[in-house]
Order: structure tokens, then C-alpha cells, then sequence
């Protein structure tokens, strides 16, 4: 990747809230639509600004200036989705049926991932942001809009999915760069002191606990009523998946840990002594947890660039 002209498109890709025609009308809706579609947006604010803690994390933990300056366009980007979320959730609140707050699983969980991201390392920091990129992206924000199916909020996901397009290129890179940086023998180092260790293991089994709760309310709940047939968050799953089919990346241990954990689900005998368990640790459904491709496309998976993968995997937003 270009990482000038990739910083060229961030900045030339930003975008003001005004810019969206805030005179539309919302479509004629009934009380569960609306209250379902503005708790949505309330918590997708939430995700939102979440999403951009973490690109801050992710940009003061990189030391080349121009990938900083990258993620600090990301940290932007991310407030911006915020605030048309909140101001989505606004305008689809016609009727004032109740107050709405964000999930409380979602305010528990928010926390404890910060804490533990904050502890471990660059790259697994960015594992976990690919995934949310690719939940939140794939899956929900596509699926909510088809839900909502009105102008206004056509209007503000086109945008929002532009921005998110970025945001996957640039995972898919990250993921790449860290493996390159290991190989080299560069990566940042992660000497801790004991007192460190204690709390780095304690803030990760805190992320653990709250993970499932929030999962389940934020992303598999909703998307249990927006996508019924679970095409799209399955989609999602296994572009994470096929990611441990490139060997550069498979060669890292916090990779390899998480395909050992699918490898002991979908075990004939361990699969279902530990499933629970190992379901819990990934913070995953065990729908989720068995292979969701196969190995025609795990052939056609190692014969791509990550370019090519983060490309096909921007792609998958726009397929029906």
C-alpha cells in the first residue's frame, strides 16, 4: 500500500454532517419500528465512538508518522459516525414513545476492552479491531439501513460506508505490517513488570466476562431481527476466519491461538467437553465457531493478496 496516497484519500475523504439534506421526511413507521430502529442508532453512536477510541489506541501505539496521521483521520471519522447516529436516532424519534440509552452490556463492556487493548500488543490490538470493523461493517450497518429503507438514512451510510472502506484497507494492511515487523524482528517490544502482567491478565479476563453479554446484545441480537437468516454476521465470521489461511499470519502466536480454539471446537471429542468454554474465551456463538468455508476457498484464499482480501471483503457489503 501507498501509505501518501492512502493519507491523500483520508483527508480528501472527510465529510461534514451538514452535508446530509436533514429535510427529508422519515418514512410512516409503527411503534416498533421506530422504538427498534431508534435504540439502533442510539447504540450504533455508542459502537461508533468506541470504534475511534480504539484507532487512538491503534495511532499512538504505531511509530511511523504517516500511518499516526492515518489513524488520526480514523479517530475523526469515527466521532463523525457518532454524531449522525445521534442525530439519526433524533430524527427517526418522532413519536417520543420512551427514552432511550445506550445497552447497558455495551456500557459495561466498553471499559474493559479499552483497559485490556491498552495492554497487550499492537497486533493483537489490531485483530480485534479488524473484527469490530467487519461485524460493524459487513453485517449491521448494512443490514440496519435496509431495515430503516428510507432516504435519510441512504443518504448518511453511503458516507459512513466510504469512510469504512478505509477502514478495512487499512486493517487488512495492519494485519500484513505487524506479521513483516515480526519477521524482521522489529516489533515493539512488550516487556512487562510483574505488576503490569497482573493487570494486563486482569483487565483481559474482564473483557472476557463482559464480551459475550455485549455481542449478544449489540451485534447478534439486532441482527437477529434485521437479518433473520444470519447471511451477513456469518459473512462477517468468516472473512475472519480466512484470514488464518495466509501463513505469514497464521506463524503469529495470538493467531494461532485463535485457530487452535476453532480447532478445538469443531474437535469430535473435545468439541463437546469445552465448546461452552471455548465459545466464552472467543467471545463467538458456536455457530461461529465451526468452519464457514471450504477448501476450495481456502486454496483460492492463499493465492490472494491481503489487498486483494481486504478489497473482496469491501465488496461483500454491497452483495444482496
Amino acid at each position: 500500500m501507498d501509505l501518501e496516497r492512502m493519507l491523500e484519500k483520508c483527508r480528501a475523504g472527510q465529510w461534514k454532517i451538514d452535508q446530509l439534506d436533514w429535510t427529508v421526511k422519515p418514512r410512516q413507521m409503527s411503534r416498533d419500528e421506530e422504538t427498534t430502529i431508534v435504540q439502533y442508532f442510539t447504540d450504533m453512536a455508542a459502537i461508533e465512538r468506541l470504534a475511534g477510541a480504539l484507532f487512538a489506541v491503534q495511532r499512538d501505539l504505531v511509530e511511523d508518522p504517516i500511518l499516526k496521521k492515518i489513524f488520526a483521520t480514523f479517530v475523526a471519522d469515527e466521532e463523525r459516525h457518532a454524531q449522525v447516529a445521534e442525530r439519526l436516532a433524533d430524527f427517526y424519534n418522532v413519536s417520543n414513545y420512551r427514552i432511550y440509552r445506550t445497552s447497558p452490556e455495551l456500557v459495561r463492556f466498553r471499559p474493559h476492552f479499552l483497559d485490556a487493548i491498552r495492554y497487550v500488543s499492537p497486533e493483537i490490538a489490531n485483530v480485534y479491531i479488524t473484527s469490530g470493523e467487519l461485524m460493524l461493517d459487513i453485517a449491521l450497518l448494512r443490514s440496519l439501513n435496509d431495515y430503516v429503507n428510507d432516504d435519510m438514512s441512504n443518504q448518511a451510510m453511503d458516507l459512513i460506508n466510504r469512510d469504512e472502506s478505509r477502514h478495512i484497507a487499512m486493517d487488512y494492511f495492519m494485519m500484513e505490517y505487524y506479521a513483516d515487523l515480526a519477521e524482521q524482528g522489529r516489533l515493539p517490544s512488550t516487556k512487562k513488570t510483574r505488576e503490569e502482567w497482573a493487570k494486563a491478565a486482569w483487565a483481559f479476563m474482564n473483557m472476557l466476562y463482559y464480551a459475550r453479554p455485549f455481542m449478544i446484545a449489540v451485534f447478534l441480537n439486532p441482527m437477529d431481527l434485521l437479518d433473520p437468516q444470519g447471511k451477513r454476521m456469518t459473512e462477517a465470521f468468516k472473512r475472519m476466519q480466512m484470514l488464518s489461511e495466509k501463513p505469514k499470519l497464521l506463524n503469529r502466536p495470538f493467531a494461532q491461538f485463535l485457530y487452535k480454539l476453532r480447532q478445538t471446537y469443531n474437535h469430535p471429542r473435545l468439541g463437546p467437553l469445552f465448546g461452552e468454554f471455548i465459545s466464552r474465551v472467543a467471545g463467538a456463538p458456536g455457530k461461529y465457531m465451526v468452519d464457514l468455508y471450504d477448501a476450495e476457498e481456502a486454496r483460492r484464499v492463499r493465492a490472494m493478496t491481503m489487498e486483494q482480501m481486504a478489497d473482496e471483503a469491501v465488496s461483500a457489503k454491497y452483495v444482496n
